[in-house]
């Protein structure tokens, strides 16, 4: 059973500062809808920050680790092993959303969510049920307390990045095997075969992938997912990283923190802590379309329109890190920007 403050709803968008938001863009010294795209991200941040200059300086990036049990049929190029020695990649500084942290003057916390790490590792916060989800293709992967310790691991992490007042929350992820997990995921929650969403993931190729598509399609008959719940589907073949995501995404919003999602493993959790919550998809926005195939479909079910398509399949939160500098960009023309009033520049005729 999850917790009960994972059904509590979100804080509704403020109508009063988004309409605010939306008449300065038809007052700022461009045509109207000149700005595209960022117009749409500033009025947006308005109405769910409750402010008048929506901003996006302080963006936490916390990513959580889990391994996966599924990686015993094979399913990923690279062997089980890269996801430790990845959690402390990250904490040394070496990996590329290490880099974007620095590049972007961002603070990044490292979380073993679920990994097989038996110690805990320098520079990284450890919180787990236990080390690895279960091969989904043969049992259960994770327990109900499993999946509830796992929702409250993505609370704590936002209520320890709350305390640094933080404009927006980037969610990244480490697992070997995870897009086996998230396409069995959506895969569920879709209704839709694992042929549509099942992607190449570390670099499988064309009969690996085939493989995990059987895989996952095999699992969810066994598991009896056919319109089953989100909460059984995550017990059924989630992970623990990804669990931990889902329940981050519903602890930002009922805190009003907007999450700028990443790409295909973090909007599988998306897709999930919405089915949970339909209250945090406004709180959801969109970075980039991966190079993951289900990613289109997990976007759509969402109703979210990404910024930038770069095919991108890394994972570890650098699209949505990439795509900060837009974001940045939206808020400061909206609230910089002089109106044709401020400016004594002829305005259309009403």
């Amino acid at each position: 059973m999850l917790p009960e403050w994972v059904s509590q709803n979100c804080p509704d968008v403020s109508a009063v500062h988004r309409e605010a938001a939306l008449a300065r863009q038809g007052q700022l010294t461009k045509p109207t809808g000149a700005l595209g795209r960022l117009e749409h991200i500033a009025v947006e941040l308005a109405g769910l920050q409750q402010t008048k200059k929506p901003r996006a300086a302080r963006v936490p990036i916390i990513i959580f680790a889990g391994d996966h049990g599924i990686v015993a049929q094979g399913v990923s190029a690279y062997p089980q092993e890269v996801t430790i020695a990845m959690m402390a990649n990250f904490a040394a500084g070496g990996a590329a959303i290490s880099v974007l942290a620095r590049e972007l003057g961002l603070g990044l916390e490292v979380v073993d969510a679920g990994t097989l790490a038996g110690a805990p590792l320098a520079g990284v916060v450890t919180d787990k049920p236990r080390c690895g989800s279960r091969d989904f293709s043969v049992e259960a992967a994770l327990n109900p307390s499993e999946l509830a310790f796992a929702f409250e691991c993505g609370r704590r992490a936002v209520l320890r990045a709350e305390a640094g007042h933080p404009d927006l929350l980037i969610f990244g992820e480490m697992g070997i095997g995870n897009t086996t997990t998230s396409a069995a995921i959506a895969s569920a929650l879709l209704g839709v075969s694992a042929e549509e969403i099942a992607g190449s993931g570390t670099g499988v190729d064309t009969a690996g992938r085939a493989r995990k598509a059987r895989l996952v399609d095999a699992a969810l008959a066994l598991h009896r997912l056919a319109g089953a719940s989100a909460e059984k589907i995550l017990c059924a073949v989630g992970g623990l990283e990804i669990a931990a995501i889902c329940g981050a995404i519903i602890a930002a919003a009922q805190r009003r923190i907007p999450v700028l999602i990443d790409g295909f493993i973090v909007s599988a959790g998306a897709l999930a802590a919405v089915r949970l919550n339909p209250s945090c998809q406004p709180y959801l926005l969109p970075s980039h379309q991966s190079a993951e195939q289900g990613h289109r479909l997990i976007l759509r079910a969402l109703n979210v329109h990404p910024l930038v398509s770069l095919d991108l399949r890394l994972g570890e939160g650098s699209g949505a890190a990439l795509v900060l500098p837009l974001v940045r960009l939206a808020c400061a023309l909206h609230n910089g920007m002089a109106t044709f009033a401020q400016a004594n520049v002829p305005d259309r005729p009403a």
